[in-house]
């Protein structure tokens, strides 16, 4: 199969090229310089917001590409996060429309920020929306991604951990020298999933003609923040004695605050429903290999 593929440099795209090619898949890398060679890749196409992409020939799609949501939340910030998955997705869905022979699926990254806080209770794919930035913003970017003239799987995705990016890279080095924290009172729920999982699910979606309609990309044992830098700090063989006040977060991060203290506990109901195993289901194993 020939697969399109945005964010193909990014940390997860990275992971989802090199599985695909692996499978036998060919990949069409989307990038905004695509006069640079992506490994691994068929071949380089550019992407942007302001331009419809060229989706000929392609029989999958799949959309990672989006402004990073880590960092302060500036009014500039939050506004890079809102146009860059809205106006991208609809981008895409423009390039869909704009061919005679359309691919067959579409997978669109999305977020469990979309979900509002549930305490102790689990969240599936049916639970309530929130009203945080994050929220309206997947609404929006969902919302295009619907109109799209395929089969279309919105990859709701929690904390993503793997080698060399994602949320251990701005984790290890306080965890490495002992300042390893909890945040806030460490007891709200903390939806995770490997790389590696992330991948084969992604490309699950594409393969699986079943699969449509959101999809929560986390892993089936979901952890307390706390027991999250315990085991990280254990596997480290560090203490993380130190605990970071709520409003401290608040200060410092503004919104994306709100994020790391709400408790989401988010369950794969709809992976597991359609039959996908997880390599990593447990937090410990996970982060033992990515340590490795």
């Amino acid at each position: 199969m020939t697969i399109a593929l945005t964010g193909a440099t990014g940390f997860v795209g990275k992971a989802v090229l090199r599985l695909a090619s692996q499978r036998g898949h060919e990949v069409i890398a989307f990038t905004r310089m695509p006069e640079r060679e992506v490994r691994g890749a068929l071949e380089t196409r550019r992407f942007a917001l302001d331009a419809v992409p060229d989706l000929t020939g392609c029989e999958a799609v799949i959309h990672l590409a989006g402004e990073p949501i880590p960092g302060l939340w500036t009014a500039a910030k939050k506004r890079r996060i809102l146009e860059s998955r809205v106006r991208g997705t609809r981008r895409i869905v423009e390039g869909i429309a704009a061919l005679d022979e359309k691919p067959e699926v579409l997978v669109n990254a999305s977020a469990i920020g979309c979900y509002a806080p549930g305490g102790d209770d689990e969240l599936t794919e049916n639970s309530p929306g929130g009203e945080s930035f994050l929220a309206a913003t997947v609404r929006a970017w969902e919302e295009e991604a619907v109109s799209a003239a395929a089969r279309v799987v919105l990859l709701r995705a929690g904390i993503v951990l793997g080698r060399n990016g994602g949320a251990l890279k701005a984790m290890l080095p306080s965890f490495r020298i002992g300042f390893g924290a909890k945040l806030g009172k460490g007891c709200q729920w903390m939806s995770w999933i490997h790389l590696e999982d992330l991948a084969r699910l992604v490309l699950f979606a594409v393969e699986d003609l079943d699969v449509r309609g959101p999809i929560n990309a986390v892993a089936s044992w979901p952890v307390r923040q706390r027991e999250f830098a315990d085991t990280l700090a254990r596997l480290l063989h560090r203490p993380a004695f130190f605990r970071i006040p709520a409003w401290t977060l608040h200060a410092v991060l503004r919104g994306l605050a709100g994020e790391l203290l709400d408790s989401r506990r988010v369950v794969p109901a709809a992976a597991l429903a359609h039959g996908f195993g997880f390599q990593f289901p447990e937090l410990e194993p996970a982060l033992r290999d990515i340590l490795a």
